[in-house]
């Protein structure tokens, strides 16, 4: 790690924020932002809009133009060194003339990385910042899916005190504050996708999409960025989805295990679902075949919001990077709980650490992970 000068540290701060700007857009790619710095004066800056799209530095050396040359420039990510929909940023940055780079963090994935060492065998002058938790945090769905060849997954719930989703009745609108029902929905806006039960598909033809989000889990976040609505996703062993649910008509993915009836699974497919036949596990779709699955048609993050027997197949399976509980103050005693099947017994029970506890109004949010060694969370290596 290098050190950084009181500048560097500010228009690194500036990379960060930028990257920000396109948060739930870049699929499978991660966000990055870029600054270029001349004579101390910011001279140009980018981000990453959209997978496909040109990267950060290219926007960013664009708008400085030729003021680039001799340059120093502040990028959150490592620059890329491959050609892939776009050509190497390493090599953008080169031709431009630029005399120094500063990267907050190395890029995980070993298709992309090795810019640092390009740009320095060029004679450009790299200081590696060693912000390697701040930028893991930030991209911490395209980190998890690097290194776990698997989508990122939250799980995210709202209960009460003594841990019910619903009443006996099956009614749950609304155990949760509107400041907590806010701040999920930027989860929403985040992930890729979002996965639901059958049951709910068919109980509540949800639309799922991100409305009035409170971005407050994402403290780099300067300014909000535009509104997105993940793909709908339902997990449905016997595809009992409804062809005319207004998730098909989204494009949703609907997961079906083998020897669901043959005319549902048409019926769907006729009103544009895309419907994938899956293993089955213990007599339903199979938790990691739908994640392979996923995670293969570049979906690099989840947000469950699912029924409990659906959720705690994901817990089972060691499937669950991250909880987002929202807990109401006001008791059921009877209901659906939060969790069924996690685990047989305490001495089984995945254990996880709290992260972090607000209040949001009467609510209280707490985030966790399982803790190391224990679950699937993307933890330093």
């Amino acid at each position: 790690m290098d050190r950084l000068s009181d500048l560097d540290r500010r228009f690194l701060e500036r990379a960060l924020a930028l990257a920000e700007r396109a948060r739930g857009h870049t699929h499978p790619n991660p966000i990055v932002g870029a600054v270029v710095v001349k004579d101390g004066r910011v001279v140009g800056e980018g981000h990453h809009p959209r997978a496909g799209a040109p990267h950060a530095e290219v926007f960013a050396l664009e708008a400085a133009g030729e003021a680039a040359r001799g340059a120093t420039v502040y990028v959150s990510l490592e620059p890329c060194n491959h050609t892939g929909r776009t050509p190497p940023c390493s090599l953008a940055l080169i031709r431009a003339g630029v005399a120094r780079v500063v990267v907050a963090a190395r890029d995980p994935n070993p298709e992309a990385g090795g810019g640092i060492e390009r740009l320095r065998a060029a004679g450009v002058e790299v200081v590696l910042a060693g912000w390697d938790e701040r930028v893991r945090q930030q991209n911490l769905a395209f980190f998890t899916a690097v290194r776990r060849r698997r989508p990122f997954v939250r799980f995210k719930a709202g209960a009460t005190l003594d841990g019910r989703l619903a009443d006996a009745e099956g009614r749950s609108r609304w155990i949760t504050s509107e400041a907590s029902r806010r701040v999920a929905h930027a989860f929403r806006q985040e992930a890729a996708a979002l996965v639901v039960g059958a049951g709910t598909a068919i109980a509540d033809d949800p639309r799922l999409t991100t409305r009035d989000p409170d971005f407050r889990p994402f403290p780099e976040m300067r300014e909000p960025p535009p509104l997105r609505d993940p793909l709908p996703v339902v997990m449905d062993t016997e595809a009992r989805t409804p062809p005319d649910a207004r998730l098909v008509a989204r494009g949703a993915w609907v997961l079906v295990g083998e020897g669901a009836p043959e005319r549902r699974i048409a019926a769907l497919r006729e009103a544009g679902a895309r419907v994938a036949v899956l293993p089955r596990e213990e007599g339903r779709v199979s938790v990691a075949a739908a994640l392979d699955l996923l995670y293969r048609s570049g979906l690099t993050s989840l947000l469950l919001e699912t029924g409990p027997r659906l959720a705690g197949a994901f817990f089972r399976a060691g499937a669950v990077d991250r909880v987002s509980l929202f807990l109401a103050p006001l008791f059921l005693g009877e209901g659906r709980g939060l969790l069924e099947g996690c685990a047989p017994a305490l001495d089984e029970a995945p254990r996880f650490r709290l992260l972090s506890s607000e209040r949001l109004g009467e609510d209280l949010w707490l985030e966790l992970a399982p803790r190391e060694g224990e679950g699937s969370a993307c933890l330093p290596d």
